[in-house]
C-alpha cells in the first residue's frame, strides 16, 4: 500500500507541477479555445485578473507537497476543491480531458483514504 501511495501522489504531484508552470510561465502556447460556453467560461476566468494564478499557485503549492512527501494530507484537501471544479469544467464544457481528470480525482480521494487517521480532528463538533 505504501508503494502505490508513493506512486499515487508522485504522479499527481508532476502532472500539477508540470500543468502549473507551463501555464505561470507560458511556457507552451495556449490552444484555441472552441467557440461557445468554454471560451466564456475562459473569458471569464481571465477577467477576473487573478484567479487562474490562484488557481496555478496553489497546485504549484500542492505538487511540491506531494512530490516532497510533506503536508500530503494538507494538500489533499486543499486541492479537492480545485480537482472538482476541474472534473465539473470537463464533464460539461470539454469532455475529451475528463478520463485524466476523473483519474485525478481517484487519484486525491484514494490519498484522501489512506490518510483518513490525520482528518478525525476536522469532524469533532467540539474541542476544548
Amino acid at each position: 500500500m505504501k508503494i502505490a501511495v508513493i506512486i499515487v501522489r508522485s504522479l499527481m504531484g508532476l502532472m500539477f507541477l508540470f500543468a502549473s508552470v507551463a501555464v505561470l510561465f507560458n511556457l507552451m502556447p495556449q490552444p484555441p479555445i472552441p467557440p461557445g460556453n468554454m471560451k466564456t467560461f475562459n473569458e471569464g476566468i481571465a477577467a477576473s485578473g487573478y484567479l487562474m494564478t490562484f488557481i496555478k499557485v496553489t497546485e504549484l503549492v500542492c505538487a511540491l507537497a506531494f512530490l516532497s512527501g510533506r503536508y500530503v494530507t494538507l494538500a489533499t484537501v486543499v486541492i479537492f476543491p480545485i480537482m472538482l471544479n476541474i472534473v465539473f469544467v470537463h464533464a460539461i464544457l470539454a469532455p475529451e480531458g475528463l478520463p485524466i481528470a476523473i483519474l485525478l480525482l481517484l487519484g486525491n480521494l484514494f490519498l484522501a483514504y489512506y490518510h483518513r487517521e490525520n482528518y478525525k480532528s476536522l469532524f469533532i463538533a467540539k474541542s476544548f
